[in-house]
């Protein structure tokens, strides 16, 4: 594995005539960073991961100084997975002066954890966008975990016809189906056994669904039912949305993302199903 530290010399030594698998991390890397990994090296010649703290998505009340950083056991895990190139700029690197521009996003920013970070997508948007100009890959791996930010990337390459397969991964799960995530380790005793009803209320809502109940409001009432009852946390939002628009509707019909997002005592958790419904209302 070759760590490559500045954009000349990542370009200068991807070679020619190999497809490129692109895995863009924020670095402390877990199993879902590593299962991305393993999906471009079925699908790639060659796989490019970067680790890049993004000053750009982090709010005004948000401390980008402390998040979490390990690039050694970072460096370790990738190379064990078989990465080829890790890229590893600094912020300098990726933004040598003051931007003069950015991308807005408009569209599906103001649902789920959008409510919340004004300006968050505007700058995934960005640092992808730049990414994916340096790298110049065939294939860029996310994880459909953070499903928001999957859609807005998804609109980001249509929109600018960028040439680059987005491939959303499965989102990585426990024995009894919590979402894997560093945060996980911030939970209690109590708060981990308890945060597995997350997506067992994701999967009340798909089998409600499933049984032929497309009323949103509907679905909507049985997961909140289901999470008043049984999670301990403080509901952030629970939501039904098409997808990848992430608007509000009436029925669901088509590509559908049932959503949640609940806080503990140190750690805040998402979730979600994507559904293709294909029945009629």
């Amino acid at each position: 594995m070759k760590i490559v530290e500045t954009i000349l010399e990542l370009q200068q030594q991807i070679p020619n005539g190999k497809t490129v698998g692109f895995v863009p991390t924020m670095g402390f890397l877990h199993e879902g960073h590593l299962s991305l990994v393993q999906q471009a090296k079925k699908e790639c010649d060659l796989v490019v991961m970067s680790i890049f703290v993004n000053p750009l998505q982090f709010g005004p009340n948000e401390d980008f100084d402390r998040y979490p950083r390990n690039f050694e056991r970072d460096c370790l895990l990738a190379e064990q997975e078989g990465v080829d190139f890790l890229f590893y700029p600094t912020v300098k690197e990726m933004y040598p002066v003051q931007p003069a521009l950015t991308v807005k996003v408009h569209e599906g920013v103001d649902v789920l954890c959008g409510k919340s970070r004004p300006g968050h997508f505007d700058g995934v948007a960005t640092v992808v966008l730049k990414l994916l100009q340096i790298v110049s890959p065939e294939r860029a791996y996310f994880g459909l975990k953070d499903a928001q930010q999957v859609a807005a990337i998804e609109k980001l390459i249509r929109d600018f016809h960028l040439r680059v397969t987005l491939v959303g991964c499965p989102t990585l799960r426990e024995h009894d189906g919590l979402a894997k995530s560093s945060r996980n380790v911030n939970l209690t005793r109590s708060e981990r056994e308890n945060a597995s009803n997350l997506y067992q209320s994701l999967l009340l809502g798909k089998q409600v669904v499933e049984a032929g109940e497309y009323r949103s409001q509907k679905v909507l009432s049985v997961i909140e039912e289901f999470v008043r009852k049984n999670v301990t946390g403080t509901v952030d939002y629970i939501e039904v949305l098409s997808y990848p628009e992430l608007g509000e509707i009436e029925h669901l019909s088509g590509r559908c993302i049932l959503a949640i997002a609940v806080q503990y005592s140190k750690a805040r958790l998402i979730d979600n199903i994507i559904l293709d419904v294909k029945g009629e209302f």
